[in-house]
């Protein structure tokens, strides 16, 4: 018999017109497509063309039309400065009005650039959405990033005009941004006319006479400017990706496929409704604050949460809980890391006893792999459906996951189940030709993408041919490795150029199954004869007394037990923490370089460099990384 999942699938596989067409007339468009799916310049394809909208109209507007004026469409919660603040469809509307008039002021037009440095505060969301209303494009980099690396990303966009905030707030720890920026406008060549500055009462920023305007003042004196009509196929904004080769991609999102994906998604993946509370505990400097925090929520006519904290020490490891019981969440979204932090400093779950979840329904985990500790301690714990999904800067929205809104699937340890409907997903060798079910290979999407994924670099068209095109014609490449089970089911291994080789065998990198570890990363160093061997690295539960290297011959057993002897994994570390970007991956590929001898840079994204340090240490104790680089 077959499932909503599969009768879905097989439409937006077969038929992608009259499927995705039917999901568009849920949405608000001011002059109807001529096209759902233009095909004519392959491989650059184009949904929707023809079409004429507004995404602010649709995320904003459009519910206060139908009603839900009324209704929160943003609560700001913020622990580190002790605020809750709640924006209804309607003051929303005003605000972002009110912005856009600001910014249409500073001579801002349909099709300019914006970028935006913010922190995790509501002006963050209110300047994307001006920029939407006004169709400029706007480019949002991390609040806090490295002024070089700010400084690459406004050479590249070209924004008529820069918003910012004085500072942000790490935890107990005030980052200016002002100085950030300053530097970064000092060090690029292309030079922004104006610069909107939030002054935030923590951190007063100092102001460049002729360039730099206060927020505040500049709402005072604006005319709330309307809705501009733009092409389904304009740009709606850039998101600057790094990839593997360490230059920065400008990832672009277009408008009209952007809204019906989104929308669609938020009801099919995750099985929510208008009126519903939902929660991506993210940022908005990556995808998923894009996407999850901003964008999806609106254009469902939902409460979205925008949380300027951390899943511990914001004050505990019970602060999750704290905002899903308060604030009445149904659903939320955030990475697997986040949940092993909390873990760790509350293997138990004591602190969950303390808050009401009986409105939450579902927890979606993305991000990186999600091991099967941390999804075995979620489900025990929350006592709710616990859904891994994979998918990417450049995707947008999920390639694969439980649609719970479609049909619930059983759960399989370390899959994020199947290739969501639009997402043509296989598993090819290095000549793209199919490999059998269960064999590892490089996980592909046949083309077109579906809607509301990148139709192209930012003024790159051959960087994107080069990026995801060339390797597999006719085919997206995801660069995950991984395979496709006899069920359908996907297992996303690693990077494809991540992958530990050792004596022919591909192993997983996903070991943190004993019941002492948080979380692990296991990766392969140089050898002269095996070409590589796995290294593992420990993080412990808080609490755990017993001698690691007691638990880390169990790990390496473990390992052995599961895999065999070819596996040759006989070395582990146990480590304070990982190196991880902000997002929360695992910065592999560095601790790799390390190991390796092997010159490094710290990446921008980097949490805490001082971590690289910690890594040397632990490398040089177990005899790799002799020399410091």
């Amino acid at each position: 018999m077959t499932t909503p999942y599969e009768a879905a699938y097989q439409q937006s596989i077969q038929d992608p017109d009259s499927f995705w067409g039917a999901a568009a007339e849920d949405c608000h468009w001011y002059k109807k497509w001529d096209q759902v799916l233009d095909d004519s310049g392959k491989p650059f394809y184009r949904w929707f063309s023809g079409g004429e909208l507004n995404t602010c109209y649709n995320a904003v507007d459009y519910h206060i039309d139908n009603g839900r004026g009324e209704q929160d469409a943003i609560i700001y919660d913020s622990p580190v400065t002790d605020t809750i603040k709640k924006y209804t469809y309607i003051q929303l509307r005003d605000e972002v009005a009110g912005f856009a008039g600001a910014l249409a002021a500073q001579g801002v037009i349909k099709g300019d650039r914006v970028l935006i440095y913010m922190p995790m505060i509501p002006e963050a969301v209110i300047a994307m959405l001006a920029c939407a209303r006004l169709g400029a494009v706007h480019s949002v980099v991390f609040g806090g990033f490295a002024a070089n690396e700010l400084a690459v990303r406004i050479n590249d966009a070209k924004p008529k005009v820069i918003v910012s905030a004085s500072c942000g707030i790490e935890v107990a720890r005030v980052i200016a941004y002002k100085p950030l920026l300053d530097k970064a406008i000092e060090m690029a060549d292309f030079k922004p006319e104006r610069c909107i500055i939030k002054q935030r009462p923590m951190e007063a920023a100092a102001m460049a006479d002729g360039r730099d305007l206060d927020w505040d003042a500049v709402m005072a004196a604006a005319q709330p400017h309307d809705c501009v009509p733009v092409a389904a196929t304009d740009p709606l904004y850039i998101l600057y990706t790094s990839g593997t080769t360490g230059v920065p991609k400008g990832v672009v999102r277009d408008n009209g496929g952007h809204l019906v994906a989104l929308k669609w998604s938020m009801g099919n993946i995750y099985n929510i409704d208008a009126g519903d509370v939902y929660w991506a505990a993210s940022d908005v400097g990556w995808v998923v604050g894009h996407s999850y925090i901003v964008y999806a929520p609106l254009f469902k006519g939902c409460t979205t949460i925008l949380f300027e904290g951390k899943p511990v020490g914001t004050p505990d490891a019970g602060a999750f809980w704290r905002v899903i019981s308060e604030h009445k969440v149904k659903v939320m979204f955030t990475a697997p890391t986040a949940f092993r932090a909390i873990k760790r400093e509350d293997p138990r779950a004591e602190l969950m006893k303390n808050y009401d979840l009986s409105n939450f329904k579902a927890l979606f985990l993305a991000g990186e792999r999600t091991d099967p500790d941390t999804l075995k301690w979620a489900e025990n714990s929350l006592k709710v459906p616990v859904i891994d999904h994979w998918w990417q800067t450049e995707t947008g929205w999920a390639i694969a996951a439980n649609c719970l809104g479609i049909h619930h699937y059983p759960v399989k340890e370390g899959s994020p189940t199947k290739a969501a409907p639009g997402w043509s997903l296989q598993v090819v060798d290095e000549n793209t030709n199919p490999v059998k079910p269960g064999d590892i290979g490089a996980l592909v999407v046949k083309l077109p993408l579906p809607p509301g994924s990148l139709p192209t670099l930012w003024n790159n068209d051959q960087g994107f041919l080069d990026a995801y095109m060339e390797e597999f014609p006719g085919y997206y490449k995801t660069a995950d490795a991984g395979f496709i089970d006899e069920d359908g089911y996907v297992f996303v291994m690693s990077r494809t150029d991540d992958i530990i080789n050792v004596a022919g065998h591909r192993l997983s990198t996903g070991v943190a199954d004993h019941p002492d570890v948080a979380e692990c990363a296991v990766l392969g160093v140089d050898d002269q004869l095996k070409g590589q061997v796995p290294i593992g690295f420990l993080v412990l539960n808080a609490g755990v007394e017993r001698e690691p290297a007691d638990i880390i011959k169990e790990v390496i057993q473990m390992v052995r037990d599961r895999i065999g002897p070819v596996a040759s994994f006989r070395t582990a570390t146990v480590v304070k923490r990982l190196p991880k970007t902000r997002s929360g991956k695992i910065l592999r590929g560095t601790i790799q370089k390390i190991a390796d001898n092997k010159p490094y840079k710290a990446p921008a994204t980097i949490e805490d460099p001082l971590v690289l340090d910690e890594m040397q240490e632990a490398l040089n104790k177990i005899g790799y990384a002799k020399a410091k680089t």
